[in-house]
């Protein structure tokens, strides 16, 4: 530690100040004259107030102690005074004594009990805070007389004065700072650089005080300014309306009563007090066109339209979410009439309960009250609609999803076969299509496509209408090769030359031979030529995946009534029940008729339960979802239950729409048989959705079983799976049937019998699954006897037609046994007995 320790900057900043305070001090002395071999003190109080009239005195500021600290310094601060006089009075030879600090302590302690219980540190603070108040007083008198007597004459007399009555100050700190040296204790060193004393250095310190506030201002003054908020184009979107939409002629009375008319008449909804709807939902599977709905209903209207993706709304900053979504709501009625659309709305408002963050909750809160303000009353007259788009609407809060909020909720489903027809012919509307395209056909085949699909199978048949037209210019341009020796090869305006990419070391490589050659373009003649076909749109068809088989449906299967033998009694029962009220509404409503009925095939395993119910949803054409009863069955609470209420609401999304239930024993069995507690949660979930509260319309339920004494009896009750249908074991007339459409595109030798096959006794047990598997081995049977026994080629292929012959039969019905035991045929035919009441 060095000697200079006390010229710090706080010394610096008391000389400063002598210059205001001296003049306040001489009226003081005056006031209180002083002995002239003694140093008179000034009474603290004027002290005090003295230093006060300029600058608060550092033994007035707070020093986060409180009042507790204050008292306590000004207790011992009049015990240091009255040592400080003590000393003076018994030392005549030196009337400004330096007090010693451990001396100062002691006599504090002995005259005061309680600060005998402080510690020692606590106390040598606050004396150390006297002693320099006290250093500071006697030296400023000293100097005082001698700036008064010539403050009069002279200012700078008087600087002078005070600058040499503030270094003798310093000096007698500096002596007294080194008798305390030896008796201090664990003195902390002073971090910070000390100085020197002088006039440079008060500037300095008065400089160095500003520099942080300076050196911001700076720092401010150096950066670029703050670049300008571009402002973002409201403007209605020109390049979609609603006409560009196909399908959605079921919707537009919705938008006409929820935007047109406040739109026209925001007068008449003031003056009734009618409150005007403020949100749609929009929602629906992927690629349904949600998107191009509220970006054309803008358009039609001609309004300024806001645009926001859900997740732009996330800051990293708290409040900041909140912040984004009310200025967006601000600049809406800035720009009312205004429809602000929220995309993908349920990634940042989800259900306050199941929230993760307490961001989301504060974001759906702020998203309520923003809308809950958007009435003509805080809009000026103008309309602000909110246009949200969601894929899981049940994952949205309820709070949103209330009247007054999102008021209206408009479901874009899965379109249907008309639907589907409508999107095709808008979309191809631009397209250069062969005159006898048949709309209605591949309406037919796309079963489960959504806009987005359909939009991609018309760009991959576009692609493979383009490959086919080149593969038809290669042929037509080939006009041969040239001699092998000159290496000069011609196709489709491409020129391959000895030593080229084409040959390496004069031999010809066959990689790059097979890479494609490029497209030379086409003349205006070809490209008049060039158009898409029907078969194109077939050739890309496989090549395209619905987006709603990736949510469940499953493409409609391609059996058709034909592929299936016998079960004509059953088949009229199943269209009867299935296919025409999806065909013909209307006819069923005139009667009466609006629930859909559901149908329980049962019987022995492999009789056609599942083909038939494959045959049915193909004549429908309606969407097919295809459900394996255990795959819903989910270890976690709730969630099997879960997967069952999505099924129904995938399905009631995509009206007309036939759900089959495969193995339904395994999902509904009876209750009181139920080993655990999730069964019967599962059985009264399927319950509540086919004969509930919810409404079924347009959705059809198939289901299938072999074990149908196992199903819960309330599943068989009317309103619910009402229609149960027998499929036994086919009879010798209707295996004579299966046969035939089994083998009608084998060949089979001129004396094979089918009655004789399908009569024979070995089949009376067979069902349709086991003789299939008859047919099946005869024919590999057939196989095997076309090749020699002994393969000495066995590259070699045996010349002549292959047969299948009655041997081959006889052979295959060594392999194939009856999958149903007699004792369980009738156990089937009792069952049905049973169902059916007799």
């Amino acid at each position: 530690m060095r000697p200079d320790f006390f010229e710090s900057k706080l010394d610096l900043k008391k000389k400063n100040e002598k210059t205001t305070q001296l003049s306040d001090q001489k009226e003081l002395s005056l006031q209180y004259p002083r002995h002239p071999s003694k140093p008179q003190l000034i009474p603290r109080d004027l002290v005090v107030l003295d230093k006060m009239s300029s600058r608060p005195s550092r033994h007035h500021t707070s020093h986060g102690g409180g009042s507790v600290t204050k008292q306590l310094d000004r207790k011992i601060e009049n015990l240091v005074r009255d040592y400080y006089s003590k000393l003076s009075s018994n030392n005549s030879n030196n009337p400004k004594p330096i007090p010693n600090t451990n001396e100062a302590i002691d006599y504090v302690q002995a005259h005061d009990m309680g600060l005998k219980r402080l510690k020692r540190n606590q106390i040598e603070k606050s004396v150390t805070k006297a002693m320099e108040l006290i250093t500071i007083e006697v030296g400023g008198t000293a100097g005082e007389n001698e700036g008064a007597e010539e403050f009069d004459s002279d200012f700078e007399a008087f600087n002078e004065a005070v600058d040499k009555d503030n270094n003798s100050a310093n000096k007698r700190i500096v002596e007294m700072w080194s008798k305390n040296q030896a008796s201090s204790r664990n003195t902390p060193a002073p971090e910070t650089q000390i100085q020197p004393v002088d006039g440079d250095a008060s500037q300095q310190l008065s400089k160095d005080a500003q520099t942080p506030a300076r050196r911001k201002r700076e720092r401010s003054s150096r950066t670029e300014p703050p670049v300008k908020k571009q402002k973002i184009d409201r403007a209605p979107p020109t390049s979609v309306s609603l006409k560009d939409i196909g399908g959605i002629e079921h919707i537009l009375n919705d938008i006409h009563d929820l935007i047109d008319m406040p739109l026209n008449c925001a007068t008449c909804y003031d003056h009734l007090g009618i409150q005007i709807p403020r949100g749609i939902l929009l929602h629906g599977p992927p690629g349904c066109g949600k998107t191009m709905l509220a970006n054309a209903i803008a358009a039609h209207h001609g309004v300024p339209f806001i645009p926001v993706s859900a997740p732009s709304i996330v800051s990293g900053m708290s409040g900041e979410s909140e912040k984004k979504l009310r200025e967006i709501f601000e600049e809406a009625v800035k720009l009312a009439p205004s429809i602000i659309f929220i995309d993908e709305i349920d990634a940042v408002m989800p259900k306050r309960d199941s929230a993760q963050r307490e961001m989301e909750k504060r974001i759906v809160a702020q998203m309520l009250t923003c809308m809950d303000d958007l009435s003509l009353s805080k809009t000026g007259g103008n309309p602000v609609f909110v246009i949200g788009a969601t894929n899981r609407p049940d994952s949205l809060d309820p709070a949103l999803r209330r009247a007054g909020r999102f008021d209206r909720e408009i479901c874009l489903g899965v379109p249907d076969e008309v639907g589907r027809e409508k999107i095709l012919r808008v979309l191809s509307e631009k397209l250069k299509l062969s005159g006898d395209f048949d709309f209605k056909r591949l309406a037919k085949l796309t079963p489960g496509f959504v806009g987005a699909d359909l939009s991609s199978l018309i760009t991959a048949a576009g692609t493979f209408a383009i490959k086919r037209i080149y593969d038809d210019l290669k042929v037509r341009h080939q006009i041969g090769t040239a001699e092998q020796d000159e290496g000069v090869s011609i196709l489709n305006g491409a020129m391959e030359i000895d030593g080229g990419p084409g040959l390496a070391n004069g031999k010809p490589n066959p990689i790059l031979e097979d890479a494609p050659n490029p497209f030379p373009p086409l003349s205006p003649e070809e490209l008049e030529k060039l158009s898409i076909t029907i078969d194109d749109f077939l050739t890309a068809l496989p090549k395209v995946q619905p987006s709603s088989k990736r949510e469940g449906f499953a493409t409609v299967p391609d059996v058709t009534w034909q592929q299936i033998g016998a079960l004509e009694a059953i088949r009229k029962q199943m269209q009867l029940a299935i296919v025409k009220p999806i065909a013909h509404p209307e006819i069923f409503e005139a009667v009466g008729i609006t629930s859909p009925a559901g149908v329980l095939l049962y019987g022995p395993p492999g009789c056609g339960k599942t083909l038939l119910a494959k045959a049915v949803a193909n004549e429908s054409n309606a969407n097919f979802i295809s459900v394996k009863g255990p795959e819903l069955l989910n270890k976690w609470v709730g969630e099997s239950e879960r997967a069952v209420r999505q099924v129904f609401m995938r399905a009631r999304a995509s009206q007309p729409c036939v759900i089959f239930f495969d193995e339904l024993d395994a999902l509904a069995g009876k209750r009181e048989d139920a080993t655990t507690e999730a069964t019967s949660r599962v059985v009264n979930t399927l319950l509540t959705e086919l004969d509930g509260l919810s409404d079924r319309k347009g959705v059809y339920v198939i289901a299938a079983t072999n074990r149908p004494d196992m199903i819960d009896p309330a599943m068989l009750r009317p309103g619910r799976l009402d229609k149960a249908l027998f499929v036994a074991l086919p009879t010798a007339e209707e295996r004579l049937d299966i046969m035939k459409k089994l083998t009608m595109k084998m060949p089979l030798h001129e004396s094979i019998d089918l009655w004789k096959i399908a009569d024979d006794s070995r089949c009376r047990n067979f069902s349709g699954a086991d003789l299939s598997s008859l047919v099946r081995e005869a024919a590999n049977s057939a196989v095997e006897a076309f090749f020699p026994e002994t393969a000495a080629e066995p590259q070699r292929i045996p010349s002549g037609p292959i047969t299948v012959c009655p041997d081959n039969f006889e052979k295959a019905f060594g392999m194939v046994r009856p999958s149903v035991s007699e004792a369980e045929r009738i156990r089937y035919m009792q069952i049905n007995k049973k169902l059916l009441g007799y």
